[in-house]
């Protein structure tokens, strides 16, 4: 989806200068979600020293719920989100099992996710395929590597199931996608960029 230009430099500006983003930016990344690209690049400057590539960066709106595709890989240099897709958040932020997440740890055995600023590690191959490790920058998520908190393929989390069940499956913590987009989804976000995920509390 190639946003507008115009509107894209300005969230870019409000979020590089830090501030609390204006609603000018002319496409919701999810829907009647809230944008939440300029915290994400808010993020990204105040994460300058950590991340090391600034062409791309992933946003996940935690605001909405599973069965849409809240997941946003967004290009950075072109202005333009490259792909939207489903991610699962975990069985511990949605206890009941209705597809909204409602809480957020950064606690071993929680199974819950975390919010926050996350850089992207390396990739390996595990009990879940190819997938990639994510270091938390922040104090809510800091546990991230130590809980194997990382970005990989499910076949929880489906379209069919989405539409089928009004909800996708949850994870143990982690950003699980489908199998049909893990693959480029790791080589596209790439080891040394931003991953940036968030839900306002009530």
């Amino acid at each position: 989806m190639k946003l507008n230009r115009r509107h894209f430099l300005g969230a870019m500006a409000i979020g590089s200068a830090g501030l609390v983003p204006a609603r000018s930016f002319a496409a919701t990344l999810c829907g009647d979600s809230p944008a939440l690209l300029p915290q994400a690049l808010a993020a990204l400057d105040q994460h300058s020293d950590r991340i090391l590539h600034r062409d791309r960066i992933g946003i996940v709106n935690f605001a909405a719920h599973s069965r849409l595709p809240r997941f946003q890989l967004v290009d950075l240099t072109g202005g333009q989100v490259l792909r939207t897709m489903l991610v699962a958040h975990g069985s511990g932020s949605d206890p009941a099992a209705t597809g909204w997440t409602e809480r957020f740890s950064n606690r071993m055995g929680s199974n819950a996710s975390s919010k926050g600023a996350f850089v992207t590690g390396t990739t390996y191959v595990g009990k879940h395929g190819r997938s990639r490790k994510l270091i938390g920058l922040e104090p809510q998520n800091e546990a991230a590597e130590r809980r194997a908190i990382v970005i990989h393929g499910a076949d929880y989390v489906d379209q069919g199931i989405a539409l089928s069940q009004g909800r996708i499956g949850r994870s143990q913590g982690c950003f699980a996608v489908s199998r049909g987009e893990i693959g480029d989804l790791l080589a596209m976000l790439g080891e040394g960029r931003l991953l940036y995920a968030w839900k306002e509390e009530a």
